[in-house]
C-alpha cells in the first residue's frame, strides 16, 4: 500500500469513528503530487489524525490495513520507521 491508497481508504471508510479530520485532510492529499513537500506534510496531517483508529465490530477494514496505511503514511511523510 502507498500514501495515496492510505488516504482513499480513509475517505472510503468516512464513517468510521476516530477518522474526523483525518477524511478531509486525505481527500485534499488525492489531489496533491505524490513526492512534494506538500503531498509529505499532507501526509503527516493524516498521520496525527488516524492515530486513534480502530476496527469495530461493524467495521469492513481490517487491522492489518490500517496498519499497512499508517506504515504508508509514514514513510511517505518521512519518519523513521522501526
Amino acid at each position: 500500500m502507498n500514501a495515496k491508497n492510505a488516504m482513499q481508504l480513509i475517505v472510503d471508510h468516512q464513517d468510521m469513528p476516530a477518522l474526523n479530520y483525518a477524511v478531509n485532510y486525505a481527500a485534499a492529499g488525492l489531489n496533491m503530487a505524490p513526492g512534494s513537500h506538500e503531498f509529505k506534510v499532507q501526509c503527516l496531517y493524516v498521520l496525527n489524525n488516524i492515530m486513534n483508529w480502530r476496527t469495530t465490530k461493524t467495521s469492513t477494514v481490517t487491522k492489518e490495513q490500517i496498519h499497512e496505511a499508517r506504515l504508508a503514511l509514514k514513510q511517505e511523510g518521512g519518519v523513521k520507521v522501526k
